[in-house]
């Protein structure tokens, strides 16, 4: 099944957009990876990817399969960066984490969109 994004020009607020993808996540309009908010923690996803609810070895979300290591995770707000590198070997990337990493970015855009529209 192809899914995609909810991308409008409207600027949500955090609870609006939560339950807006909660909504479209259930209704099979939008991928789990896609999602700009965390439905576990109830924050931004860029906010609390770090922790370790989003590690998953079977999906490779912030995993590196070769070394069976976490990625460690650093989002700059400032500069809107965001990276996931394997602590040992340097790499670990995975379809999983790049579609996590673009989430991440994107959800930082849209709390800077949502911060400025307030």
């Amino acid at each position: 099944m192809t899914t995609t994004t909810c991308t409008t020009t409207r600027v949500r607020s955090l609870p609006v957009l939560l339950a807006t993808e909660d909504d479209a996540e259930d209704m099979g309009l939008l991928a789990p990876d896609d999602r700009l908010t965390c439905h576990v923690h109830g924050r931004w996803i860029h906010q609390c990817v770090a922790s370790p609810a989003h590690v998953s070895p079977v999906t490779r979300h912030r995993w590196c399969r070769g070394c069976r290591t976490e990625l460690c995770v650093a989002v700059d707000e400032l500069t809107q960066r965001v990276a996931m590198t394997c602590p040992r070997c340097g790499h670990g990337g995975s379809a999983a984490t790049t579609r996590l990493t673009a989430a991440c970015r994107a959800s930082l855009a849209a709390e800077r969109d949502a911060r400025y529209a307030a």
